[in-house]
């Protein structure tokens, strides 16, 4: 068998392994190691497996991503952002679907202290949903609308997905990250306008507001939202302003973030301990799939099977239309039995050369890659998002009724999707500011 054969066969191997359910950390490294073992003998498979966990691990950047995970748990266990959605409920409750608007304002907000869409849907869903249903929202529209607001955390910085993708393609983070706004906000407004075109069409999905709220209750909600504008400012004026980098951002957020849960009160040695165990957990499980993946980019190097893929998918795709085309509908795929940041390790091995090649910027289409593997977070039959919804409403709302609900959220993303893939320059325009 040739070296490009042993290559292919490695990865055929890897993707059996992801369908019978291997974890895809411990697939990656299997495939890798055995097939470097194949490749090359025990020396260097050995030899890889000492070197590449310790040279991708020093990254110094990757340093931030416990940090940023850090300050999400703290800020979601000490309920840092009930205040930024409640200001968004009484401001915009006697608009039609105005709780379902507010949810997403109060997402965005998240995600600025979170990079987490799993950790945005279960805060929202645990303050927004309830609310909702008091006012006798359509069990779909109040779940699907918290349901994909949650993706926005992965987009607006600090995103954890974005840092990963930068370490990768060697692409600055804050350059990421200012690309991420933009479609962030993108697709708040877009979701904004969803809500408001079903209210219009079927009142019935919102039927009650609250249209007594004074202007002084207005104005005192707003000294709610100040543990996370001051988060916030701190986070993203030294970041853009040059105060700080984007590694030593993540370690301000996280100790800004236990400031104010002090300071408010919601701090306790408990919820410190759980924030911080499940930081150590989850970056743990980040770790090992990033490993697996630098070890999978090692092999295809070294069997020729990367090059020779890449080669083959700009030869079938005889424009770059259609070349973008292949890319969405394999993310889509992807994204309907992978979790995002898994399926975005697996396959930037073989993309990225492509994309490099195809003559794209790669600040321009990690956004965009950003929000395909978040389309799948709502996508059946996997759609994590809408699960960690159903967890939250337990047997009020069925499964299927939450998927119904984002469906309509789903048709949007797909349009703002092509809006980013035809006009490349929303996504470029401001990093090209801040250079």
């Amino acid at each position: 068998m040739t070296d490009v054969g042993i290559g292919l066969t490695g990865l055929a191997t890897l993707i059996a392994l992801i369908a019978v359910r291997v974890p895809i950390g411990i697939a990656l490294i299997g495939v890798s190691f055995t097939g470097l073992y194949v490749l090359m003998g025990p020396r260097i498979a050995w030899g890889a497996m000492s070197i590449v966990p310790y040279s991708f691990t020093s990254s110094w950047i990757l340093s931030s991503i416990p940090m940023f995970l850090f300050m999400g748990f703290i800020s979601y266990h000490t309920q840092l952002t009930r205040g930024m959605f409640n200001a968004a409920r009484i401001w915009l409750s006697s608009l039609p679907g105005g709780l379902a608007i507010a949810s997403i304002f109060g997402s965005a907000g998240f995600a600025a202290v979170s990079g987490s869409s799993i950790a945005c849907s279960a805060a929202m869903g645990r303050i927004a949903i309830p609310e909702m249903m008091k006012y006798k929202y359509h069990p779909e529209l109040a779940t699907g609308t918290v349901a994909v607001a949650g993706t926005i955390g992965a987009l607006i910085p600090p995103s954890i997905i974005l840092i990963l993708y930068g370490v990768i393609a060697q692409i600055s983070i804050t350059q990421l990250f200012l690309g991420g706004v933009v479609a962030g906000l993108m697709t708040a407004v877009g979701y904004i306008l969803v809500v408001l075109l079903r209210v219009w069409l079927n009142p019935a999905l919102a039927p009650e507001r609250d249209t007594s709220v004074s202007l002084r209750e207005k104005i005192l909600a707003l000294r709610e939202t100040w543990p996370i504008l001051l988060i916030m400012l701190g986070i993203f004026g030294g970041l853009f302003g040059g105060v700080f980098t984007p590694t030593e951002a993540g370690a301000v957020g996280a100790s800004m973030a236990c400031l104010v849960a002090i300071l408010t009160r919601q701090m306790t040695l408990g919820r410190f301990l759980t924030a911080a165990r499940e930081t150590l957990m989850t970056t743990a499980a980040l770790l090992i799939i990033a490993i697996g993946a630098s070890l999978l980019t090692r092999f295809l190097a070294l069997s020729g099977a990367g090059d020779y893929l890449s080669s083959g998918i700009l030869d079938i795709a005889s424009s770059p239309v259609l070349l973008m085309l292949g890319i969405v509908c394999v993310y889509l795929l992807m994204g309907m039995f992978l979790e995002p940041i898994g399926a975005m390790l697996l396959t930037l091995p073989i993309i990225l050369p492509v994309v490099d090649a195809a003559g794209w910027s790669l600040l321009w289409f990690g956004i965009v890659l950003t929000k395909l593997l978040e389309i799948g977070m709502i996508t059946p039959p996997i759609g994590m998002n809408v699960f960690v919804i159903k967890s939250v409403v337990g047997d009020l709302v069925k499964t299927s009724a939450i998927f119904r609900g984002v469906a309509w959220f789903i048709v949007m993303d797909l349009v703002l999707v092509a809006i980013l893939c035809t006009f490349p320059e929303l996504v470029l325009w401001l990093p090209a500011l801040v250079k």
